[in-house]
């Protein structure tokens, strides 16, 4: 039997979107777009740094782990925060922090101080996007909900094309510096936008599970919340599972996203040319979001992710071919489509799988115990470079993670239908 509860917090509408509601989804996916910008600039510095501090490979990846480890704490965190103290004050606390301390990276003499102030800046990385994502799920209507939450995720490889260009100019001329003091725009433009349009209260919860994921019999008054009914009995195996497939999903896409330039300055590109690779990338996970969106709504959210897995980890693969430059730029755009695109759905799957009252505490779980994939990758990468094991390597690494995401997600589909 479906199950209803209700708790009395103020109604959204969800019949449609009003302007207010608009505008609000907008300035979420704005932060989303600075998330995504703060995820991608490391991986665009890390020569830099490495000729300036005269760091190893194995050290370039620690530096570029913290900021993940920072963020798997962050998510978890926000996400259960803001169902706790409403989603607006999450978003913008998040940001706040997010914003400050990756400015403060512009300052940092060493590896050590550099490191500290990404691991801080991480809690913000980290909670932006589930906050983010649990506010406007909570105000669009719920048959539109899996495709806005996919599109919405298109602001991390638009963040990170920003990234990319500013980057092509900007470092060769004057430093690796300037592009962490950008972070200071959405400080000052974005977070007081936020404080005026963004919603106040959350959502009602009004939310019918099927019989594999509630959490409550249908004689409680108050459902239970939070990490206990989410790892309760009834949802505790899905939860893990779309965990798992965040961990291997991620770890391709951030490895990809920290390691892209260093790798193809290896293969003997100059640090312009390796920085159109990862526009390529991020480009492609641009389209990615939007295509993955469409075939979400078409053919379901776990269907299309993982035909999206499969694509990633194949194309990534072919590069031990040795393809020609053309070819490579196409493998990076469908690289792209598919690890984000693949990530995308995922967080849109998560968001309409569960009712409102667990919505945080869901993609704060999914996204925090995932980016121990985004911490692994930046490390491993490093140690397989330090290793003396080349670039391809860590294309295997990253191309086998997809296929393993690909895996879980079909597990997924087989024994979890979604409610929705």
């Amino acid at each position: 039997m479906p199950l209803t509860a209700t708790t009395a917090a103020p109604p959204v509408n969800r019949v449609g979107l009003d302007r207010t509601a608009m505008i609000a989804v907008v300035v979420c996916w704005l932060f989303v777009v600075f998330d995504g910008y703060d995820l991608i600039v490391y991986g665009n510095v890390i020569p830099s740094l490495q000729k300036e501090w005269g760091i190893s490979a194995a050290t370039a990846g620690t530096l570029g782990s913290l900021a993940f480890l920072g963020m798997m704490i962050g998510a978890v965190l926000a996400g259960r925060l803001s169902d706790v103290v409403g989603r607006k004050r999450a978003v913008i606390g998040c940001a706040i922090v997010l914003s400050v301390f990756t400015a403060l990276c512009a300052l940092a003499t060493g590896p050590v101080m550099f490191g500290a102030l990404r691991l801080i800046a991480g809690l913000g990385l980290g909670g932006l996007v589930p906050t983010s994502n649990a506010l406007a799920a909570e105000l669009i209507p719920a048959k539109w909900r899996a495709a806005v939450a996919t599109m919405m995720m298109s602001g991390v490889p638009i963040g990170g094309s920003i990234a990319a260009l500013i980057g092509i100019p900007v470092i060769p001329n004057w430093g690796w510096q300037p592009m962490f003091v950008f972070a200071l725009v959405p400080l000052i433009l974005l977070v007081p936008i936020a404080w005026k349009t963004l919603p106040d209260h959350t959502a009602a919860v009004t939310s019918t599970l099927p019989d594999h994921t509630a959490a409550v019999t249908s004689t409680e008054v108050r459902p239970a919340t939070g990490f206990s009914a989410l790892l309760g009995t009834r949802c505790r195996s899905v939860s893990i599972m779309f965990a798992l497939a965040t961990v291997v999903t991620l770890l391709a896409w951030y490895g990809l996203g920290t390691w892209l330039p260093k790798l193809m300055q290896g293969e003997g590109t100059d640090l312009g040319s390796t920085l159109t690779f990862a526009l390529a990338l991020n480009l492609g996970a641009v389209a990615g979001s939007f295509v993955t969106a469409w075939g979400g709504v078409r053919f379901g959210t776990i269907p299309t992710s993982i035909v999206a897995a499969l694509l990633a980890g194949l194309a990534l693969l072919t590069l031990l071919t040795g393809p020609p430059v053309a070819l490579i730029y196409v493998i990076f755009v469908l690289a792209g489509v598919g690890t984000h695109g693949t990530q995308c759905l995922i967080i849109a799957a998560v968001a309409s799988y569960y009712p409102d009252y667990l919505r945080g505490t869901a993609l704060g779980w999914a996204l925090g115990v995932g980016r121990i994939g985004a911490v692994a990758a930046p490390q491993i990468g490093g140690w397989l470079l330090a290793a003396g094991l080349g670039a391809d390597s860590n294309f295997i690494l990253f191309g086998v993670s997809a296929l393993v995401a690909a895996l879980l997600l079909t597990v997924i589909w087989r024994r979890f239908p979604s409610p929705t």
